[in-house]
Order: C-alpha cells, then sequence, then structure tokens
C-alpha cells in the first residue's frame, strides 16, 4: 500500500461540508479510477490533513491523470472556499502540500 498526506488549513467549522463533499465525490467511480483504497481527513488546530491510500505506489501518477476529469475539477473548484494552502507563496500544486514520509513500521509476516 502507498499513502499519501497533504496538510493545508482549514477552519474548523467548515469540516461538515468539505466531509460532505468528499462523500459525493467518493461515492463516484473515482477513487477507483484514482486507485484509492481508503481516504481520512483529520483537523488539528487549524490544519487539515488528507490521507490517501492507494493499492500501490502507482496511486499518485493516476490522481495526475485524473486531474483532467470534470468531477475532479468540481470538486478542487469547490474545495477551493474551504482549503487554503499551508504556505501560499510556495504551493503550486497539491504535490507542494504533502508530507514527506521519514519513517515507516508494519509487523512482519
Amino acid at each position: 500500500m502507498y499513502s499519501t498526506l497533504i496538510v493545508a488549513r482549514m477552519r474548523p467549522h467548515d469540516q461538515a461540508e468539505v466531509a460532505r463533499l468528499f462523500g459525493a465525490f467518493d461515492e463516484t467511480d473515482m477513487p477507483h479510477r484514482m486507485g484509492t483504497r481508503r481516504r481520512e481527513l483529520f483537523s488539528y488546530q487549524g490544519l487539515y490533513f488528507h490521507l490517501q491510500d492507494f493499492d500501490d505506489e502507482h496511486g499518485g501518477d493516476r490522481v495526475l491523470e485524473a486531474r483532467t476529469d470534470p468531477r475532479f475539477i468540481q470538486i478542487s473548484d469547490d474545495l477551493k472556499a474551504f482549503i487554503e494552502p499551508y504556505d501560499p507563496a510556495t504551493w503550486r500544486s497539491p504535490a507542494d502540500a504533502m508530507a514527506a514520509r521519514f519513517y515507516h513500521w508494519e509487523p512482519s509476516g
């Protein structure tokens, strides 16, 4: 499994609307198209964390391919009202908001 974690800013009172937008998006075939196995959203003191798990390391490539789909474009536009870049000065794309994993553990066997 391959995971990505996007870090951004979000007002706490916007959680329900962001969850609703993703709920509607995840009811479509888009998660399957992108190879998404699981999506989890977290918030902490004005920060937004978007954890997305994929079947393999090609999930990021599939997301890039899906970016031209009107549904992907729509949710991206809809989320702009609620999700702000962590560092607007350096943000150009979601890749600029991805945390870098520096440790991983899983049970052997």
